[in-house]
């Protein structure tokens, strides 16, 4: 059997994330650790005690949801659980990146540290909103966008029936409702800041 590992990206965090790893796993505090140790935050408090206002800040997400996938990846290497390949989305890409190889664990913390801290300090400050759309396809999302009047947009094409929409928060929370008129499945709000 050939397995494959696909890392979360962001809107995957919750305030207590990774502690039950921290606590039972040797492998997972190393990493918590380290991580602390190479960036200088309190990655550890914020994805274990929160407040989730601070740990939904683009600049905290995206190093607490890689601490907690680094720390997984040591806890299944310790059993021998390897994987011929890997792959991520969004963020998670550079998890898979520091997986392969091609970053190694250091370099690839500080490279998400700074993504992260781009990506929060860059944005214009607005209260911004995604949401996935389940069940319709792209015309519909685009016309339930259209519909919203203010900023909402199709933003990540994942899948057939699934798509992501992203922009101020009231457009964002209309078209979510005129995309369950027009037939949508399911509509779920991204834990994002910023409208990736």
């Amino acid at each position: 059997m050939k397995i494959g590992f696909l890392f979360p990206g962001q809107g995957s965090q919750a305030v207590g994330m990774g502690k039950d790893l921290y606590e039972n796993y040797a492998e997972a505090r190393v990493v918590y650790d380290k991580v602390e140790e190479i960036t200088g935050m309190p990655i550890k408090k914020l994805s274990f005690e929160g407040p989730e206002e601070e740990l939904n800040k683009t600049q905290n997400t995206q190093v607490a949801i890689l601490t907690q996938s680094l720390a997984i990846l040591a806890i299944l290497k310790k059993h021998n659980i390897q994987a011929k390949m890997s792959a991520g989305l969004s963020l998670g890409e550079y998890t898979a990146l520091i997986e392969d190889g091609i970053f190694d664990f250091e370099e690839g913390v500080k490279l998400v540290q700074k993504r992260g801290e781009i990506m929060q300090n860059l944005t214009p400050q607005r209260n911004w909103k995604m949401a996935a759309i389940l069940g319709l396809n792209e015309e519909k999302v685009q016309e339930a966008c259209n519909q919203a009047q203010g900023f909402a947009v199709p933003a990540n094409f994942n899948t057939i029936g699934q798509i992501v929409i992203s922009g101020e928060e009231e457009a964002v929370t209309k078209a979510g409702e005129i995309a369950k008129e027009l037939g949508a499945k399911n509509v779920s709000i991204l834990n994002t800041a910023v409208p990736f």
